[in-house]
């Protein structure tokens, strides 16, 4: 099990879904991905994204402008 970070700050919907999607095609199960994104959308897009494709939401939370995604990559890698 590894840890990435993914910068999406600056992206309005859906490019923090359609990059989350890309970079965890790159990891491995078990594989650990926080997203950091300023689009407050992406507190609820990218969750239900993971829910859709067997990903597992781990926290989400925002700080200050930030909203912040920790997903752990299920089989839908």
């Amino acid at each position: 099990m590894s840890e990435h970070t993914l910068e999406a700050r600056r992206l309005l919907c859906p490019m923090p879904v359609i990059r989350t999607q890309d970079k965890i095609k790159t990891l491995e199960k078990g594989d650990k991905l926080t997203v950091i994104c300023t689009d407050p959308g992406a507190l609820n897009d990218i969750p239900a994204w993971c829910r859709i494709n067997g990903h597992k939401v781990l926290e989400t939370k925002e700080a200050e402008d930030e909203v912040i995604v920790v997903i752990e990559v299920g089989n839908g890698a």
